[in-house]
């Protein structure tokens, strides 16, 4: 089959890789008909090359109708439409009961010291072939893959898989109280998501980004837009009486632009083996931190900072003086897919509340896959959003 694969910092590849195969009873082959390119994946294009493999297949952002399952996957039949969400985890386990999906007791990377495997996304998770390819195998298929009603097209459901469970719980962790203002930092897919989840739900949006166009975009559906600058946290305090919003949501995560150290720190560790670099990563703070300190300097004392973008080190400094002194709450981690999708299905109507059906930027076929990542990495030509089709 042909897929999208890791070859090098900033270079990904389009070719064959061999088939997936049903290799547990719990498995599903999933024949792919879209697949999204995630924010999280340029961190991969960009940063995390130590913990890849050349010829890793990417993707966790699945659609696709079911191709063949193993003999303990009685409740998804062939021809079946899925939304693959993008950990793996077996729902029965003490921490799928929680709610807490990402930490699978069946499919944590015990040996890396991490929760729940995902597709297509590194070492540290499990290495797990992705979705950016014609097929996909999908283990704990018994739990996991999402059933979707035929007819819609393909946008009005992808997002299942993990745009809109990880802006969900963004705005769900932000605990945002009744008529009040939630800040949003980076309004790339999920930021842009969150506005839209949060405005939904009633409450004040103010939305911070680089990009004229995300800012635009942002503006047509009522969010309130600043341009990112030195002093846009008093900006928001001017708009908030003062005291800053009652939560802001750090949709940017490890390569926030403003993180020269960070930005040296990443560059640093890209010159040196990989071996290395793996222990350096994860010992070493090597993270773009502009991004969350601007969240504490900015959240209202005795709020909440919900961080939803990716971080990768693992010893960044924090202002723990400022966090302790304002009394604030910081909550965050990866999306638990299956605790919000009951919750999210019903806004998936032909109303289309959320406007899923229009998210999208560019639609392109999976052999422009290649370019696609570069335009999205350099936010050119408007992208925010990219589907693949195989």
């Amino acid at each position: 089959m042909k897929a999208l694969t890791w070859q090098g910092k900033r270079e990904i590849g389009y070719g064959d890789v061999p088939d997936p195969r049903i290799e547990e009873p719990t498995d599903a082959i999933v024949k792919v008909t879209s697949s999204g390119i995630c924010g999280s994946d340029l961190h991969l294009y960009e940063v995390m090359g130590p913990f890849l493999d050349v010829g890793d297949v990417l993707g966790h952002e699945v659609i696709g109708v079911v191709e063949e399952t193993g003999s303990e996957v009685g409740r998804l039949p062939p021809g079946d439409r899925v939304v693959v969400p993008f950990q793996i985890a077996c729902g029965s386990c003490f921490m799928c009961t929680q709610g807490l999906q990402t930490q699978c007791e069946t499919t944590q990377v015990r040996e890396q010291g991490m929760g729940a495997a995902l597709f297509g996304y590194t070492k540290l998770y499990g290495q797990v072939p992705g979705g950016q390819a014609e097929y996909l195998r999908v283990p704990q298929a018994q739990y996991g893959p999402i059933k979707v009603p035929d007819g819609p097209p393909d946008d009005r459901f992808v997002y299942l898989s993990d745009v809109l469970p990880t802006a969900w719980q963004a705005v769900e962790y932000a605990g945002i109280p009744d008529g009040g203002t939630v800040a949003v930092l980076g309004l790339g897919p999920i930021g842009d998501m969150a506005c839209r989840i949060a405005l939904h739900r009633g409450y004040r949006v103010i939305g911070v980004d680089l990009v004229p166009e995300r800012l635009g975009r942002a503006r047509t559906y009522g969010v309130e837009t600043l341009e990112y600058g030195d002093d846009v946290a008093d900006q928001v305090r001017d708009r908030t009486d003062g005291r800053g919003p009652d939560a802001v949501i750090d949709a940017v995560g490890m390569e926030a632009h403003g993180s020269p150290a960070g930005r040296i720190a990443q560059q640093a560790a890209g010159l040196l083996p990989n071996a290395i670099q793996r222990s350096f990563m994860q010992k070493a703070g090597v993270d773009r931190m502009a991004a969350l300190l601007l969240a504490v300097d900015m959240v209202r004392r005795g709020g909440t900072i919900s961080l939803v973008g990716v971080y990768g080190g693992a010893a960044d400094p924090l202002p723990m003086l400022t966090i302790f002194d304002k009394q604030l709450q910081l909550r965050m981690g990866q999306a638990n897919v299956r605790r919000w999708s009951g919750q999210i299905m019903p806004l998936l109507t032909d109303e289309d509340p959320l406007h899923v059906d229009t998210f999208a930027t560019h639609h392109l076929p999976l052999a422009e896959g290649p370019k696609a990542y570069e335009t999205f990495q350099q936010k050119a030509d408007g992208a925010v959003k990219v589907l693949l089709h195989p």
